[in-house]
């Protein structure tokens, strides 16, 4: 029998997570039971929402309990199945977490293409969730026009950078935010975005006036806090906010108190929080447009990588203190 290592939760955050937080666990691999599959995991995908599940605050999904598994997606191959929909080798999106092995309800998988030509490791990233998020936050709330300005934080990230992406085939002026020159050069030369502000560097509010000169018409805010409360000082009439993240306030001690909030009401702004799950229905039609676009040379990405389930939790380390570029992984195997 095959053995299986997985990191569970140790300690819930206070503050920044560290190596303290996470434990990693040995056992036998999982047998799977009647609808499950014991799958493989080939790749882990580590994200920022990770945060919010290993506190105790109320959230829109569970916590991850001391000693449980972290939750997590992965891409992974059939090993075993007690499920009609699956064979031993087939590929398959799952939430499986931090683990080498996992037995998964059949109905939670997402069987792969397997004439894709598309890398394993893209469908955790531009053609996974990251990818989803940006293209329905995008399209169905910020509704961009050719011709308008479209903001993003965190735009060397894995939802930003297919939001920016997404905006220069709506036609857009698209304005990055990321966070030192190698990101911003990444951001403009790799990406395509018309331009890209370093917020670590000059003035914010400063710098984005200049590089919006016609104003903002469609905000993606990943980081919340003060770069929200920029943007809001900069807004057109009729203008819309989509709140996808605030990573810099997930380890605050005490949140950030916005306050140009005011300006939402003679703009007319719209600001609506996203989560991809309330378009699972469509998610057929975001994978089909996403994969036509990595295909057209559209939409490109970049992946952080570190081998082995041991270098998990630097991983999301790395992640959450912005040392990573685009998507943050773990190849398992």
């Amino acid at each position: 029998m095959a053995n299986n290592k997985a990191w569970a939760l140790a300690a819930h955050l206070s503050g920044l997570p560290t190596a303290d937080n996470f434990r990693l666990v040995e056992s036998p691999a999982p047998v799977p039971g009647d609808g499950e599959v014991l799958v493989k995991n080939l790749w882990l995908s580590l994200d920022p929402y990770m945060l919010g599940r290993m506190t105790q605050q109320k959230s829109y999904a569970k916590g991850v309990e001391i000693g449980e598994v972290m939750t997590g997606e992965t891409i992974g191959e059939v090993v075993e199945s007690k499920h009609p929909g699956f064979a031993p080798g087939e590929k398959v999106a799952a939430p499986a977490g931090w683990q080498l092995y996992a037995a998964v309800r059949g109905e939670l998988l997402t069987k792969l293409d397997p004439s894709a030509r598309a890398p394993l490791s893209y469908y955790l990233g531009c053609l996974g969730m990251p990818g989803r998020t940006a293209y329905f936050g995008l399209n169905e709330v910020g509704k961009p026009k050719a011709g308008e300005t479209l903001v993003v934080s965190a735009a060397s990230g894995a939802v930003g950078s297919v939001v920016g992406q997404l905006g220069k085939v709506a036609g857009c002026r698209v304005v990055g935010i990321a966070g030192g020159k190698e990101k911003c050069d990444y951001v403009t030369g790799e990406l395509g975005f018309d331009v890209c502000v370093d917020y670590k560097a000059g003035n914010l509010y400063r710098d984005l006036k200049e590089a919006c000169p016609k104003g903002i018409d469609i905000y993606f805010d990943n980081v919340g806090g003060e770069t929200l409360d920029i943007v809001l000082r900069l807004v057109n009439l009729f203008s819309r906010i989509i709140v996808c993240g605030r990573i810099s306030g997930y380890h605050a001690t005490e949140p950030y108190g916005v306050k140009n909030l005011g300006t939402l009401i003679p703009n007319r702004v719209r600001m609506q929080g996203i989560l991809v799950f309330d378009w699972v229905d469509r998610y057929a039609e975001a994978n089909k447009a996403l994969a036509g676009y990595v295909a057209q040379g559209k939409l490109k990405t970049r992946e952080s990588i570190v081998e082995g389930i041991e270098r998990a939790p630097q991983g999301f380390i790395d992640l959450v203190k912005g040392r990573n570029f685009g998507k943050q992984l773990v190849k398992l195997v």
